[in-house]
């Protein structure tokens, strides 16, 4: 089985062959070639210990000697060179308390985390298969190499890799590995919230999102995310809703395009739903506030995740108005984009779009029917180029500062209610008309809306 290797890889892989070492691909990019992808990185194994690699190559950079890694550049590119090693004691469930360089392919790859990871490849030995990653691939299927409960303890993690693999590839998880995952699902408390944030986007941006119900299932969001549980286990008995509140929460994350802040948003809108449900006397589900109680919950999980500021911020302002009741006029609209903002509105609609869908078949109906009208209303404004914040008004702080207003809430208040004003009724954004309405001493008669 031939994999077309770049030309710089066989560079590195062909020099340290000639001084007599043993040198392959490795790993993930070995198994994407293998599945007709392109790799985003190429990782070389080799016997040679990491200070003849270096004499074998003009600029390298000190990566991880401890671990044998050292980064050899080509041109402007960097390859990971990593010598055969075998990884001692796990103390942290993360990293290897010391490794001991090892002369045998064999020796490195066994420490490897799943079957199709643990394959390697150079133009003379073709792929080297050693655990039978190439079964497991036509399987389509996640598994541990050698003994899963083994691979868990090393590296707590890899609980996170396998579903997240299954997510990026479709496969289903191998039974006794599956079993390895729920009896160490516990000890993902060792594991950094950075580690956890980065596996969990990548699974939510995957073609199968729908995993995250493995992630339910095998006791790992309970550690994780706890939340989620509790949506899990909320049903929603009303004429709205066909599901419970998290298999609703699944299916929206599924409708939506996989960007991480969108898929963010599904996973997160309707999770202060268990804490505001109330049963009414026909026995009607209601979850009143659970947007305003979901975006503080929403707020408080990215925080706990280590989310950037910008993420955190759209996101929860997503959850808080994902419910918006929007009317169906000019003025509800840009009401609405200026009350969401500008940046967010847009996306906004697509998650009212994608909680639709997880919805009943009435209620699909008739939101989507609301909805297309609300696009075609903020389309019309998009178009005439309607003002819908103060940057947008014909008169700023300067102008009024030239009128006699001082800066300060005055001036604030004079501002807002002009914005309030031309958001009703967009034709009266002219210089003349806001300052002759709403200067002090002038008349100020704004429309109704």
């Amino acid at each position: 089985m031939k994999i077309i290797l770049p030309e710089k890889v066989n560079r590195i892989l062909k020099r340290l062959q000639d001084a007599g070492y043993e040198a392959y691909a490795v790993g993930g990019c070995v198994r994407d070639s293998l599945l007709g992808r392109t790799p985003h990185d190429w990782d070389i194994t080799t016997s040679a210990l990491p200070e003849e690699v270096k004499e074998l190559f003009a600029r390298t950079i000190d990566t991880g000697l401890k671990h044998g890694t050292v980064t050899v550049l080509m041109d402007r590119e960097q390859f990971e060179v990593t010598t055969y090693r075998i990884d001692g004691a796990y103390a942290d469930g993360r990293h290897p308390d010391k490794v001991t360089f090892s002369r045998s392919l064999e020796e490195d790859l066994k420490r490897r985390d799943f079957t199709i990871n643990a394959m390697a490849y150079n133009d003379a030995d073709g792929v080297v298969d050693l655990f039978d990653g190439l079964g497991d691939i036509e399987r389509k299927q996640i598994r541990a190499v050698g003994e899963p409960s083994r691979r868990f303890e090393e590296d707590v993690l890899r609980i996170m890799r396998a579903v997240r693999f299954s997510a990026q590839l479709g496969y289903e998880i191998e039974g006794r590995t599956e079993e390895a995952i729920r009896d160490h699902a516990p000890q993902l408390t060792k594991i950094s919230a950075e580690r956890i944030r980065d596996e969990l986007i990548k699974l939510l941006v995957s073609p199968c999102p729908e995993k995250l119900a493995d992630l339910y299932r095998l006791g790992i969001t309970k550690v994780i995310l706890p939340e989620f549980d509790a949506c899990m286990d909320c049903d929603q008995d009303n004429p709205h809703h066909q599901y419970s509140v998290g298999e609703h929460i699944i299916r929206t994350v599924c409708a939506i395009r996989p960007d991480p802040v969108l898929r963010l948003t599904m996973l997160l809108h309707d999770i202060g739903k268990p804490v505001c449900l109330t049963t009414d006397e026909d026995g009607i589900d209601h979850f009143y506030g659970h947007d305003a109680a979901g975006a503080e919950m929403a707020d408080r999980i990215l925080r706990r995740l280590k989310l950037d500021n910008q993420t955190i911020r759209t996101v929860v302002r997503l959850v808080r108005y994902h419910d918006m009741d929007i009317r169906m006029t000019g003025a509800g609209v840009r009401k609405a984009v200026f009350t969401v903002g500008e940046d967010v509105f847009p996306l906004l609609l697509e998650v009212m779009r994608a909680d639709v869908s997880a919805k009943s078949e009435a209620t699909r109906i008739k939101t989507n029917g609301y909805l297309d009208d609300i696009q075609a209303i903020y389309d019309e404004i998009l178009e005439r180029g309607d003002c819908l914040g103060q940057k947008d008004l014909a008169v700023n702080g300067k102008d009024l500062i030239l009128c006699g207003v001082k800066p300060g809430r005055e001036m604030g208040d004079i501002l807002d209610r002009m914005l309030q004003d031309v958001l009703r009724e967009p034709s009266h954004n002219s210089r003349e008309y806001l300052l002759g309405t709403f200067l002090p001493g002038g008349a100020e008669k704004p429309e109704k809306p």
